[in-house]
């Protein structure tokens, strides 16, 4: 219900006054059953506006500190979050981890829709890096229909830092469906996890034009910390 008045009442029309945002191949995305979005991840305000432009319900899995804070403030940013279909995933890895895919896993045995950057963090410099294999596993496990989407300018209506967008027009492209029904037995073979999610960044990296770089974003994460420290 909360989902449905922000979409279409509050937060919706808010964002299409301000940002104009505009939409090319949203007919990609199955009416029905199990659907995994991949996309880039330019911003935190990524999985605000592409929702916006399909018609069915866009569920994401996101850090689970957004869900953990304290007192009024942390009240109201944890129900906003699962308001607008964001459900906590532990990074922390091991079986934290593999309890957040199979919170994935069981919206899509439901039908759902569900979004994912297989990058697994913001890009720190609008590259895009190498992509996280749990990605590949759902897709496998599930048999979910898999539809690239990626995200135009939101890094420059809010890089990494600033915490009220500024004015500037959002696009989504949205590309046709990929088939990995090829490999629907495999999903334990991680050379075949990885050659999955290489063709899913691939995609992506067609769809976006952004430069590939071909390692993890979160250790380039970590080297700009490190030298922001000085080290």
């Amino acid at each position: 219900m909360l989902y449905w008045f922000l979409k279409h009442m509050v937060l919706g029309p808010l964002l299409r006054a301000i940002y104009r945002p505009w939409v090319e191949g949203a007919d990609n995305i199955p009416e029905s059953g199990p659907v995994i979005i991949v996309g880039n991840h330019l911003s935190v305000i990524d999985s605000f506006f592409l929702p916006l432009m399909i018609k069915r319900r866009v569920y994401y899995l996101a850090k689970s500190d957004y869900f953990t804070g304290k007192g009024v403030k942390g009240a109201f940013v944890r129900n906003f979050m699962l308001g607008v279909g964001q459900l906590p995933i532990d990074r922390s890895g091991g079986k934290a981890s593999e309890a957040s895919l199979n919170t994935g896993l069981q919206l899509l045995k439901e039908g759902k829709v569900l979004g994912i950057y297989p990058e697994g963090t913001r890009s720190p410099d609008g590259n895009l890096y190498r992509g996280r294999t749990g990605v590949a596993r759902l897709i496998l496990e599930s048999g979910a229909k898999v539809v690239p989407a990626i995200m135009v300018d939101t890094d420059k209506a809010m890089p990494i830092g600033v915490k009220i967008p500024r004015i500037k027009r959002i696009g989504t492209i949205i590309g046709e469906p990929l088939d990995f029904s090829r490999f629907k037995s495999l999903a334990a073979d991680r050379f075949v996890l990885r050659s999955i999610t290489d063709e899913i960044m691939f995609e992506i990296q067609r769809l976006s034009e952004q430069n590939y770089v071909d390692v993890y974003a979160t250790t380039v994460k970590a080297r700009l910390a490190r030298e922001a420290k000085g080290e």
